[in-house]
Order: C-alpha cells, then sequence, then structure tokens
C-alpha cells in the first residue's frame, strides 16, 4: 500500500477536497448522501459500506460496525464512532430507530444500500464530480479511504486506533499514512514546531 502511484501522483483526498466531497455529499439524494456519510466518517472500504444492515448500526454507542473484509480466513468486525450528524442523518434515512424495534429480523438483515459494488462507485464518483475535486488516480472511493488515514493522522489520532477503524491487520501498513506530503506534511510537523 502506498500514497502515491509509479508517477508520483497522490492517492489520497486533501484535508480540503475531503471537505468539499461532504459538502456536495449534503446536496446529493438522501441514500447517496448517507452512503457517502458512511465512507467519508470511517474510511471504510467501499465494500464494508454495502454489507451495512440496521443490526449493524449501534445508534447508543454511536458507531457504524463493519465486518472487515480482508480477513478472509477469520470473521472480525470492528466498530467505528461516527458524528452525532452522521449517524442522525443515516437514522432518519433508513428508519433505523423503527426498524430496530421491529419484530422483523429480516428487516435488520437487509443491506441499507442495495446496490452493486459498481453503483456505488459511480455515485461516489459523481458526489466528487460536484465537489470539484480534480481528475487523477486519488479521485476514488480508495482516495477518499486514504484521505481519511491521512486526516486521523495529521490531527493525532493514535496508530493503533487508526489501525483498528481501518481494519488493518498490522500497525505497519496503518504506517503508511505518516508519510503524507504537503498540507497534511505541514500539519503534523506544526505539531512539533508549537
Amino acid at each position: 500500500m502506498k500514497l502515491y502511484d509509479v508517477k508520483g501522483q497522490r492517492l489520497y483526498l486533501t484535508s480540503t477536497e475531503r471537505e468539499d466531497f461532504l459538502e456536495a455529499a449534503r446536496k446529493a439524494p438522501r441514500e447517496i448522501r448517507t452512503f457517502c456519510f458512511a465512507l467519508h466518517y470511517t474510511g471504510c472500504r467501499i465494500s464494508e459500506a454495502l454489507a451495512l444492515t440496521p443490526k449493524l448500526v449501534d445508534l447508543s454507542e454511536k458507531a457504524l460496525i463493519f465486518k472487515t473484509l480482508k480477513k478472509r480466513d477469520k470473521i472480525i468486525y470492528r466498530a467505528v464512532p461516527i458524528p452525532d450528524e452522521a449517524l442522525d442523518t443515516i437514522d432518519m434515512v433508513h428508519g433505523l430507530t423503527e426498524v430496530l424495534n421491529s419484530k422483523k429480523r429480516a428487516i435488520l438483515k437487509k443491506p441499507l444500500w442495495p446496490w452493486a459494488r459498481m453503483t456505488g462507485f459511480r455515485f461516489v464518483k459523481s458526489v466528487m464530480d460536484e465537489a470539484g475535486i480534480p481528475d487523477g488516480p486519488h479521485k476514488c472511493p480508495k482516495g477518499l479511504r486514504h484521505g481519511f488515514g491521512v486526516h486521523a493522522i495529521s490531527k493525532g489520532v493514535p496508530l493503533n486506533m487508526l489501525s483498528k477503524w481501518l481494519g488493518h491487520s498490522s500497525l505497519e501498513m496503518t504506517s503508511i499514512y505518516a508519510n503524507a506530503l504537503g498540507e497534511e506534511q505541514r500539519d503534523i510537523a506544526s505539531r512539533m514546531w508549537s
């Protein structure tokens, strides 16, 4: 895993691009908005978001619970906290409070977003277009995931916590986010200077 491709092009969204993405997501249709919120606030993989069901949204702990897809030999779940705004929006749009209180178990297992992976990918790209994010290898859901990692490091989130949130198997893999350049690198360095 790396943050730059073989041509030296960035593979992650900057903090400004992440903010622009979030602002564009707020204006998107409701289901697309909640999908983008899940990706933006958790750094999850697109397939992990598409696997979310009502029973994997923990309203009391204010977290989304993901089945880590890269652990093929083990079933591992991880809880990633999200802001109240995002959780409230997901609750309202998907009627989670009512669904979680219902006695119908089948509803609890239905995906929040019943889309194919490519459909989710296209929705994210359309929100990125609306946000004015310039073309490049960073303009994709994985760029959003990498941007989450870089942003977390720049805000002082400990590597072990970030590793847990992203579902990485080792801290070594997560430490790649400390190799950011530009604005993110200056944010990290500025903590040392003050």
